[in-house]
Order: structure tokens, then sequence, then C-alpha cells
């Protein structure tokens, strides 16, 4: 049996009905991937959430998220006082929409491995600090505590 094809909507109208869905739902996405971290502690309310597609991760979608995370920190040691050093000012990332620091490349440092290797680059690249500390961070819970910090230090250059 042949059944003829029935057009609804004519290409333009498709294309329309398309962009209209993903400026809505881009808009959603954007609202719900910033409303936890951003938009609730500017205004000081909590924004209602809205329960369509968004796992409480936003960026990373449909991905198995633990509750914990961690992380790499570098501090430079002058003087006896630590300085926090920009993870951007360690890997400068030249390529526009590509950031290896919130990819968390840093993290491979904490390998025993790589220490003397990232030992030397830090000396090159930082002169002016006597010696550095590579620290593991451990956020224990993302969602509960997202301010709750765990460190560790793993070696330090001298």
């Amino acid at each position: 049996m042949f059944f003829p094809k029935k057009n609804f909507l004519n290409h333009n109208q498709k294309r329309t009905v398309i962009s209209v869905f993903v400026v809505i739902w881009l808009f959603i996405f954007y609202y719900e991937s910033s409303r936890h971290f951003f938009l609730n502690p500017f205004f000081g309310r909590e924004f209602p959430k809205i329960k369509f597609l968004f796992p409480p991760a936003g960026w990373i979608m449909f991905f198995n998220v633990d509750e914990g995370y961690g992380g790499a920190e570098v501090y430079g040691i002058k003087d006896g006082q630590r300085y926090f050093i920009n993870p951007h000012d360690i890997l400068e990332t030249k390529a526009v929409g590509y950031d290896n620091i919130h990819r968390n490349v840093l993290s491979e440092m904490l390998s025993s491995y790589h220490g003397p290797s990232f030992c030397r680059f830090l000396r090159r690249k930082f002169p002016g600090y006597e010696q550095f500390e590579v620290v593991a961070v451990f956020y224990p819970d993302v969602t509960e505590t997202p301010k709750k910090k765990l460190y560790r230090t793993v070696y330090v250059c001298e």
C-alpha cells in the first residue's frame, strides 16, 4: 500500500520552528547552568530549577559526575611566603575557546613521574620564586559544600 507523504510545514517554516526551539533550549540551558553558582549568590535568593534534560552538573551533560572532585594548585615560595600561582599563568592557552585549565590538565603534574620535569619548567618560567609547592586539592562534595577544600602537599621543588 502506498500512502502519500504529507508535509505540514514548508522548508522555511521547518527552519523557523527548529531555530525557535534551539534558542529556547539554549536559554534554558544557560539559565540552568548558571543558576546555582552565579544567579542565586548574585541576587541573594534561590531561583527555581527547571527540570528539562539538565543534570545538576550543568555543562557536563549526561556524564556520570561524582560528588567529589580533585585538582592541583601550585604555590611559589619567596622570602618564606607562599603565593598562589594562577594556573592560566602556568599553562598559557593560545587557542580561543579551549581551556586546558578547566579540563584539569594541571592535575597530571601531581604524578611523581612528572615532578622533576615540572619543577624545571616552573623554575624556568617563574625565576622570581625560591621554591614551588605542588598541592593536591580535593572538594569532598561539590553540590553540598562547594567551597570546602582539602589540601595535601604532593612535592616541593627545591
